[in-house]
């Protein structure tokens, strides 16, 4: 796989983004991965971008109003083993989780006419075996457009590539995606 080299660190400067002139969704799929340590800053980067629906804190089952000119739905799916990497209580948009059948069929069941973006993240020795290859190719076939894991000390105490992505990272590549989409059609 070829390597990444990010920008440099820290989330950049705010460029006027415009507002979102269809209706989008946004669904951050979370495993146990101890990546999931980033999800209330990750969910918290993504109510940020112009458009966005706000949601209020809580769970699965919160109530919360949304205004008809919001434009940007964000919703998180959880594995339970991942639910103890994070606080749900720090992440303002409802959770859905295994219980709610959520499970791995979401990626099967996608629609392969939208865009699907995923953040690999795993020790350096996974990330290196060739199963991981072949799979993050595959995804890749499908359309799917990878976001990089990067070089770093991982919190196992490897040393290498496999550390998920920077939230700014994610949050810009998910930006120039809706953007991307919002763009009239030329004929």
């Amino acid at each position: 796989m070829e390597p990444f080299s990010p920008p440099e660190p820290g989330f950049p400067a705010e460029k006027s983004s415009p507002v979102l002139q269809k209706k989008s969704r946004v669904l951050v799929g979370v495993t146990g991965s101890v990546a999931a340590l980033k999800l209330p800053l990750l969910v918290t980067e993504l109510l940020k971008i112009p458009g966005v629906i706000t949601l209020a804190p809580g769970v699965v089952g919160s109530q919360h109003t949304v205004s008809r000119q919001d434009k940007l739905e964000v919703k998180v799916v959880t594995t339970e083993r991942a639910k103890h990497f994070y606080n749900a209580q720090e992440i303002p948009v409802t959770l859905y989780s295994d219980e709610d059948e959520w499970e791995t069929c979401v990626i099967r069941a996608w629609d392969l006419s939208k865009p699907l973006l995923f953040c690999p993240a795993m020790n350096t020795a996974m990330w290196e075996h060739p199963i991981t290859a072949q799979q993050v190719e595959q995804l890749k076939g499908f359309g799917y457009t990878e976001i990089p894991c990067v070089v770093k000390k991982l919190v196992c105490g490897d040393e290498g590539r496999g550390a998920m992505a920077e939230v700014w990272t994610i949050v810009e590549s998910v930006k120039r995606i809706l953007e991307e989409r919002d763009l009239p059609r030329q004929s």
